[in-house]
């Protein structure tokens, strides 16, 4: 039997999975369509179900995966997209939204991020974001990849504060938001998503943690999402490209660290001793 996965909750008080699933670089390959789809199926019946996404991930080809994927059973599904920068005025926002819906073969899409900041301004951005809460389009909206300056302008302009969620580059070997950005979200109840949580691959190879993890008896990626399962406030949303990886994924949170587990892991993982710069990928 597996423990229950964590969750947490967004400021509107729906709470979801502390792990989800991301879908970067699906959709791009329709010979691994199949594939994909299964896999998405496989994490939503391991309890996996917020299913991140966005406009940008094979220019619409994510979303077509999910939506197939999510066919039948929408209303157990927690559905996270963005909208690139450069379609974020106004009333471009609106309309890859529609696009977005579209694709995802559904009436609303429950968070909807901002990219990236761009050109046009954050004000302009969030009006977009509230037309579309009133309209029933979207549930909530959030952004992406920004840092604390990035989020208090945010919070300044008219209905910024409503900002539900921060998506960043987090994992063991990128922790620079633990400095600053990490504690500013948490004291405002927004959680911060992790996306590339097993840094692109990286920390499969690691020798460290390969060590850590056969003292486990669990893989490298297991060790590395159950790291931040144990940071309050974050929901990583690894690809799960593959049914097998979907249940390793799922497996990870069955690992519970101990004190010193937690000590050796910041030994060979240092969290920041000062502001560093927001990575991105």
């Amino acid at each position: 039997m597996h423990d229950p996965i964590p969750t947490t909750t967004f400021p509107d008080g729906r709470t979801v999975p502390v792990l989800g699933q991301g879908t970067w670089r699906m959709g791009e390959n329709r010979a691994r369509a199949a594939e994909e789809i299964r896999s998405l199926q496989i994490g939503l019946d391991l309890g996996m179900t917020l299913i991140d996404t966005a406009e940008m991930y094979g220019d619409g080809g994510a979303e077509r995966i999910v939506g197939e994927a999510i066919r039948g059973r929408r209303d157990e599904v927690f559905i996270v997209s963005k909208v690139l920068p450069s379609n974020a005025s106004r009333s471009g926002t609106v309309a890859a939204c529609e696009r977005s819906l579209k694709c995802l073969g559904t009436d609303r899409i429950d968070l909807y991020l901002l990219h990236w900041r761009g050109v046009y301004p954050l004000a302009e951005t969030v009006a977009a974001f509230e037309t579309l809460k009133k309209a029933g389009k979207i549930a909530a909206w959030g952004v992406s990849n920004f840092d604390v300056d990035d989020m208090e302008e945010l919070e300044a302009v008219p209905d910024g504060s409503n900002v539900a969620a921060n998506q960043v580059l987090y994992n063991l070997a990128r922790r620079g938001i633990e400095y600053d950005l990490l504690p500013w979200c948490r004291d405002r109840g927004v959680p911060v998503m992790a996306y590339s949580p097993l840094d692109e691959g990286r920390l499969l190879h690691n020798t460290d943690l390969i060590h850590i993890a056969k003292a486990h008896q669990a893989t490298p990626a297991q060790v590395a999402l159950a790291f931040l399962k144990s940071r309050p406030g974050v929901i990583s949303i690894p690809k799960t490209g593959s049914a097998e990886r979907a249940h390793e994924n799922r497996d990870a949170m069955d690992i519970h660290f101990t004190a010193e587990n937690v000590a050796e892991l910041d030994r060979l993982f240092p969290p920041p001793r000062r502001k560093m710069r927001l990575e991105v990928i």
